[in-house]
């Protein structure tokens, strides 16, 4: 017995030195499976053809997706921060001959619908104002089931393939060996990931700009990212494009603000969402989409099934379908906004799907991690989740099964339960696939279509205005000024001057760098389709140079309302009740609401004897959680210029280019301040005592949200 322990000892010894020896060596550049097989493509998954469906067949895509779905228990991988409400949806027309989606064809009815809103790269614990995509998801309880159109607010994607999803991911999210920075892409790891994936150049466009910080889960508008179809009573097919448009008009903060605004209130856009529906003001959105006919798809300049790209709409129109109002908070934050299972899988007679590559991965990768996140195959019977159509299947059993099925029989055909439940039929609103034709060999490659990563990142780019475009520099500079590795800004300067030399001149100056003649071939990519599936990066013509619809201040669905907008009044004891009435009077016929802000909570003192209700203190208020200031008039006024608190207030909004108006002793407060220009368009002031001119033009000026041109003269 003693010899065969040892020999056993001796046979493990040797086998952990070979293993030793077999991890020094030269076959650890490899990438592999976790069964040890070497992975040739790891960037594209396995295809009928090179622009066909995935292939479940793909092992190395379900380890992969599989083992990122199970990292996290039990918060979600990402979207893990977020917020919801429930509303319903009105159909303005029907929608027949595209679609036999039955909610998309009745206008009498209204469907529920419960949306989520998130950030993606932070834990449940960060931020709002993170510069980050925003999920944009909803749930529609439709009477043939659920449909979920689970998007974001930007109309693309960082990858075109899903075999990417977790690299992406692992990228951008806190760097594994210390867990800095959270909810943050400013970090050495995301911005070597995306210096090698030019694909990505056009997504980074949108997350640089304005886009990336709303104003307002509110104020931003929505996509379905990936291109769908629609199915007609025909089986005709039409490629669907869809957009939320708010009815608030699309809005940002500015960085400096953002950042602020995370230290005041980190949960800035949760309690604006959840304080606008308690107070009746209820968000509202129009549902438009992009209709491309079958015989269209091949006619564009970029390939309809790519993900980093959109549809122009000057090229093919948004067409206003309906609208979505959110009018209830939920009920329970756990039960209801954290146990919402959303899956793009989840679609209706009269929907259906196309090859996108990353679509095709998520159709995968959301029942994964359902299954890994709630614990159970029975995600769908808690109560957020559960369909309001009738649902009729043998599925039974599991783990967490709520619903009690009776009866012997639990499969299909069956005699004994009289064959039911039966198939439905087509014409019955039995669900069909598309019958699309595949005839194609296994691949793993990516279309040459696919190949065009810059066209449309200078088109983002030039289609924003001075003011946005030097936001979005300012924004790159700030983040690839926060790296540690030279080569990494290098290769990201080189990407940028093929999107737009002048961005690239202006970010390397704030670098210290120069442009590179040539932009380094990225790694994998470039290859001209090698073994790895990639091609040459292309640049192609686009139809249109410029899009209107892409910048937030020049883009012509933006609404021009005030309506929610928190307007703050600087009060102290001794205000001109007159000045403030007629103010808050304008505004909140306008559907602002206005603030008092005053040296101590309770009531102040009016100068006419009157008393005046305090909303918050200077303590507690900061400009950057405002829209507006307005400082009336008063003989108690002039006293304010001694409070620190105002002075920052002031500046803070001035330098934020927000509109501030002022009264008499109010104005003159305005005077006192070096800072302030009181001659530029976005100051507005009156030597009058409740001046009604003044109310009109300070809700004009407000319509405009900010008064960018104030920002020449600051830099």
């Amino acid at each position: 017995m003693k010899d065969s322990k040892k020999t056993n000892q001796n046979y493990n010894d040797g086998k952990q030195k070979d293993l030793d020896v077999n991890r020094s060596n030269a076959d650890d550049q490899f990438l592999t499976t976790n069964q040890g097989v070497k992975i040739n493509d790891n960037n594209n998954s396995l295809k009928s053809g090179e622009r066909g469906p995935s292939l479940l067949e793909d092992f190395i895509l379900r380890e992969k997706i599989t083992h990122f779905d199970h990292e996290r228990i039990p918060e979600r991988i990402v979207h893990a921060r977020g917020s919801a409400a429930h509303g319903y949806f009105e159909l303005y027309k029907t929608m027949g001959n595209y679609t036999k989606a039955g909610f998309l064809n009745d206008t009498s009815i209204k469907t529920p619908v419960f949306v989520r809103f998130s950030t993606v790269a932070g834990s449940r614990g960060s931020t709002d104002l993170a510069r980050d995509v925003r999920g944009f998801a909803v749930k529609f309880y439709t009477q043939e089931g659920i449909f979920d159109l689970v998007g974001n607010n930007m109309p693309v994607f960082f990858i075109q393939d899903a075999m990417k999803f977790p690299d992406l991911i692992h990228a951008v999210k806190a760097e594994p060996h210390n867990e800095i920075p959270q909810a943050a892409s400013a970090h050495d790891t995301f911005w070597d990931f995306i210096s090698l994936m030019p694909e990505s150049m056009h997504m980074i466009m949108w997350v640089m700009s304005d886009r990336a910080i709303p104003r307002s889960l509110r104020m931003m508008e929505g996509f379905g990212v990936h291109t769908f179809r629609f199915i007609n009573e025909k089986n005709e097919s039409h490629f669907v494009k869809f957009h939320w448009k708010p009815k608030l008009g699309t809005h940002a903060v500015v960085w400096d603000e953002a950042q602020k605004i995370s230290g005041k209130n980190s949960d800035f856009h949760k309690l604006d969402l959840w304080q606008a529906i308690e107070d009746g003001h209820f968000p509202e959105w129009e549902l438009g989409v992009q209709i491309i006919p079958e015989s269209d798809e091949h006619k564009f300049d970029f390939d309809l099934l790519d993900p980093t790209k959109l549809v122009p709409e000057e090229i093919v129109p948004v067409t206003i379908i309906g609208k979505m109002t959110l009018n209830k908070n939920p009920d329970n934050f756990f039960a209801e906004t954290e146990q919402v299972a959303f899956h793009p899988g989840h679609i209706v007679p009269g929907i259906d799907f196309t090859n996108d590559p990353l679509l095709q991965g998520r159709l995968f990768s959301y029942t994964d991690t359902q299954l890994s996140r709630l614990g159970s195959p029975n995600f769908h019977e808690i109560p957020i989740n559960r369909t309001i159509a009738p649902k009729h299947n043998h599925q039974r059993d599991g783990h967490m099964r709520q619903e009690i099925a009776v009866g012997k029989v639990s499969y299909h055909p069956n005699s004994l339960g009289g064959g039911c439940p039966f198939q439905a039929k087509i014409d019955e609103g039995g669900f069909s696939s598309f019958n699309e034709r595949i005839d194609a060999q296994k691949i793993r490659e990516r279309s040459s279509s696919f190949s065009d990563h810059f066209s449309q990142a200078t088109l983002f780019y030039n289609s924003q205005t001075p003011i946005e475009q030097e936001h979005i520099a300012a924004a790159l500079s700030f983040e690839l000024g926060k790296l540690e590795t030279p080569a990494i800004r290098e290769r990201m300067l080189g990407l940028l001057n093929q999107v737009s030399s002048s961005l690239a001149a202006k970010v390397s100056k704030s670098l210290g760098m120069t442009v590179p003649k040539t932009p380094e071939k990225p790694l994998n990519h470039g290859v001209g389709a090698d073994d790895t599936g990639a091609h040459e990066p292309v640049k192609v013509k686009q139809s249109i140079e410029s899009s209107d619809a892409l910048s937030i201040l020049k883009n012509p669905n933006s609404s021009k309302t005030i309506s929610t907008r928190q307007i703050a009044f600087l009060c102290t004891d001794g205000v001109s009740k007159a000045s403030v009435k007629t103010m808050k009077t304008a505004l909140e016929n306008e559907g602002a609401k206005a603030v008092i802000i005053a040296p101590h909570l309770g009531n102040i003192q009016t100068a006419e004897g009157s008393e005046i209700p305090v909303d918050q203190t200077y303590k507690i208020a900061a400009s950057v959680l405002f829209d507006g200031v307005f400082i009336p008039a008063g003989k108690g006024i002039p006293e304010l210029s001694k409070i620190r608190e105002v002075k920052e207030f002031i500046n803070d909004s001035y330098n934020h280019c927000k509109i501030i108006a002022a009264e008499s002793e109010g104005a003159k407060i305005l005077k006192d301040k070096n800072e302030i220009d009181d001659k530029d368009g976005g100051i507005l002031t009156s030597n009058s005592m409740g001046d009604k001119t003044l109310a009109e033009s300070f809700i004009k000026a407000l319509e405009n949200h900010r008064y960018w041109e104030r920002e020449k003269t600051l830099s």
